[in-house]
């Protein structure tokens, strides 16, 4: 059973910047991908990014340029650089990682960008 736990999250007026944590149970050098998503109150689920284990990563075109996507293999986190924070970036971001053929999602954390 994988954990994922995310941190990061809060209050941020537009054009600035916040970066999410997401600590992993186990060792994600072996998970096969791992991402963020995003749910705006009212909306549905979307793709914000993900990152393999070769480290390739893939972005939403509403995301790219501003958020950036890495790892910490020795630290079994995955990080989300969000800069130039817009009000429709607001929604709860949620970790996820495919271990084998399993998914797992965390619990999420809250990204309020307003003024």
């Amino acid at each position: 059973q994988v954990q994922l736990v995310e941190s990061g999250g809060g209050l941020v007026q537009p054009g600035g910047s916040l970066r999410l944590s997401c600590a992993a149970s186990g060792s994600i050098s072996s998970f096969n991908f791992m991402g963020w998503n995003r749910q705006a109150p009212g909306k549905e689920r979307e793709f914000v990014a993900t990152i393999t284990s070769a480290g390739s990563t893939n972005y939403a075109d509403s995301v790219k340029g501003r958020f950036t996507i890495s790892r910490d293999n020795a630290k079994n986190t995955v990080y989300l650089q969000m800069n130039s924070l817009k009000p429709e970036d607001t929604a709860v971001y949620s970790c996820n990682a495919i271990v084998g053929v399993y998914p797992y999602r965390g619990q999420g954390t809250r990204v309020t960008v307003s003024s």
